[in-house]
């Protein structure tokens, strides 16, 4: 019977014999012959075992192992023995001629001994009849490796048969994996990434590369920076041509001119952004888009560059009180100047070219934008803090032009008129020699007197400050039989008219309605007016009355909102309850009433107003009786300044 190389499905599951290198391959070939009992014996040879053992069994069989050689060339050696004479050359160690029983291991180095193992098998005569069929050979596992040098094998046989040399082999192990095929798809390793986000890369973690934030730097919590700009390469000649370009560039124009005339740099159109948005927010008390110096005045400026070198100082003067920077005062200044010389300049050409010529004030063309250039600058008398009197040529300029002019626009000519009353009647309150122009007759409100809601400011379309003119009177009248020395200062005719604005101010109601914040301002208003005359007929002396009054003017003051409109004209009241607040508490809770409106409008007015007050305070405490007099007491301390 002939056995040969084993099934394939051997060849992935058994582990090699122990006699057997895991770089060698073996393929037998049994031969047997079945005779009577008749012991045999078989050599092994194998170039794994140095050291030689030997064994001798029966057997009723014979056999040969075919082994291929290290050249490749496959032999068939067969051993037989037909009698036991034949014993002898079956025994340990076998002749030398004898290469039956060899094992030849293909593949194996031709230095390497081998190793003989005699194997003895004993049957009994009951086995005799035992067929060969019935024992199974030990099968060996063929590993790749084993397959590849059998592949080799093979092809070296297949090349001594056709003549052709095969091509040497490499050196070393082969590959188990083999390269690719040519053409095809290899794939590359990839190395370490340089585009993940800026916060992995710093931290030295692994990016998703997630756009535009990566997860990884979403799963802990930390803020992803992003991703740095691609950049492409470019050669050195490439670099030199976007240099000479950008070069280039900066020597062509790149501005434009401003579209407003009196912008001409970047530091006026800051004065116009704060003008629009925050300064005139604090002159009425309108906010939004109808404010008349948004609505009327800024229109009338983009025609007039004196009116906008006007505006654009009195925002230059509030803006540098909260910023004081060098260049902002520097172009502040610079628009002043050129509102001053704009100003004399029109007012020259609106004049009689002939000197021999005299013509009448009343004949003079005097623009509108004129009238409110003066204005402008007597405002900005106020944000600059000044208290020795330089609000008065502006102030006198705009009465003399209202007085011998009538401004064109109706509706301008309605806001400059109530404007211009409610600067000339707060003036009297704090000056001794400024008396309102209204009590002369020769000016006068529009010749329709519009509702009182419409006006820009409190007091004057709904008659209040009219009662404030007529108190200012009353006290000029007592100061000069005071300083004449007449008993009783207050005569009976100065009582009578006090007691006819009295109850004129006790059925004195606000326009506006209760849900209002403006209707708040105007009962602080009512409460400062009723305490101006108070402080008028009666003596600088502590009373119920007076100090009832002035506390529920400060309930009003509390209740009306931190950024109501209605907090620009909040000096003026503020000022009249401080000059009455005999206790206390009262003057701590009007030292919060500046303070909040330092913090609303940043006028610098609003300190030195705090400074008389303070004054006064300080004399009602020592000599109330010269706490009376506090235009006189503000003459003392050499200032002269706007209360509004």
């Amino acid at each position: 019977m002939t056995v040969c190389s084993p099934p394939p499905d051997f060849n992935h599951h058994r582990r090699l014999g122990p006699f057997r290198r895991p770089d060698s391959t073996c393929s037998l070939t049994l031969t047997t012959t079945t005779t009577t009992t008749t012991p045999a014996t078989a050599t092994v040879t194998s170039p794994l075992d140095r050291s030689s053992s030997s064994s001798s069994f029966s057997s009723s069989s014979s056999f040969a192992v075919e082994s291929p050689s290290s050249s490749g060339d496959s032999q068939s050696h067969v051993a037989s023995s037909d009698s036991p004479d034949d014993l002898s050359s079956m025994v340990w160690p076998p002749l030398p001629a004898t290469r039956a029983s060899q094992f030849k291991i293909a593949g194996r180095r031709r230095s390497e001994p081998l190793a003989r193992i005699n194997i003895t098998v004993i049957s009994s005569p009951a086995d005799s009849d035992m067929s060969m069929d019935t024992v199974i050979p030990k099968l060996e596992e063929v590993d790749e490796d084993e397959e590849l040098h059998s592949k080799s094998a093979e092809a070296e046989n297949n090349a001594d048969e056709t003549g052709v040399a095969p091509a040497p082999r490499k050196r070393g192990r082969p590959r188990k994996h083999p390269l690719p095929a040519p053409g095809g798809q290899v794939k590359v390793a990839k190395g370490r990434s340089k585009t993940g986000c800026i916060t992995c890369r710093r931290r030295k973690k692994k990016c998703d590369e997630t756009k535009p934030a990566c997860l990884n730097c979403q799963k802990n919590a930390v803020v992803c920076e992003g991703y740095p700009p691609k950049e492409i390469w470019k050669s050195g000649k490439q670099k030199m041509e976007d240099v000479v370009r950008r070069n280039s560039l900066t020597t062509l124009p790149r501005t434009l001119p401003f579209l407003i005339d009196g912008i001409e740099t970047d530091v006026d159109r800051r004065f116009l952004d704060h003008f629009v948005f925050e300064f005139s927010r604090v002159l009425t008390l309108i906010n939004d888009d109808s404010n008349p110096f948004k609505e009327i005045l800024l229109p009338m400026a983009t025609q007039h560059r004196g009116l906008m070198h006007s505006l654009m100082c009195l925002s230059g003067s509030h803006l540098s009180a909260r910023d004081p920077e060098p260049r902002l005062k520097e172009r502040k200044q610079y628009h002043f100047r050129r509102a001053i010389t704009d100003l004399r300049e029109s007012i020259y050409n609106a004049s009689p070219v002939e000197d021999d010529v005299s013509v009448d004030d009343s004949e003079l063309l005097i623009d509108d934008p004129i009238i409110a250039s003066t204005l402008a600058l007597c405002l900005n008398t106020i944000c600059e803090g000044e208290t020795n009197g330089e609000y008065r040529p502006h102030l006198d300029a705009a009465r003399y032009l209202l007085v011998t002019q009538r401004p064109q626009n109706e509706k301008f000519r309605q806001f400059i008129v109530e404007f211009f009353q409610y600067h000339d009647i707060s003036n009297s309150i704090t000056s001794l020699d400024r008396r309102p122009v209204g009590l002369t007759g020769d000016l006068h409100l529009p010749d329709f007197v519009p509702h009182a809601q419409a006006g820009a400011l409190l007091g004057i379309f709904d008659g209040l400050f009219s009662y404030i003119s007529e108190i200012t009177k009353l006290r000029d009248r007592i100061r000069q039989r005071c300083n004449r020395g007449f008993e009783p200062a207050v005569d009976y005719q100065t009582l009578s008219e006090a007691v006819t604005i009295d109850s004129a101010l006790r059925h004195w109601e606000p326009s506006y309605p209760h849900d209002n914040s403006n209707w708040i301002a105007a009962q602080l208003y009512r409460q400062s007016t009723w305490v101006y005359l108070w402080r008028t007929i009666r003596p600088s002396r502590p009373s119920d009355k007076i100090s009832h009054v002035v506390n529920d003017g400060l309930k009003y003051l509390d209740k009306l909102p931190l950024t109501a409109g209605a907090n620009s004209v909040m000096l003026m009241p503020l000022f009249l309850l401080g000059c009455s607040a005999f206790e206390s508490p009262q003057r701590e809770r009007i030292k919060k009433g500046f303070d909040a409106l330092q913090a609303y409008s940043n006028l610098r007015n609003i300190e030195p107003a705090l400074t008389v007050v303070e004054k006064v305070w300080d004399l009602m405490d020592n000599n109330p009786e010269e706490s009376w007099d506090w235009e006189k007491i503000i003459k003392d301390m050499n200032m002269d300044f706007l209360i509004t």
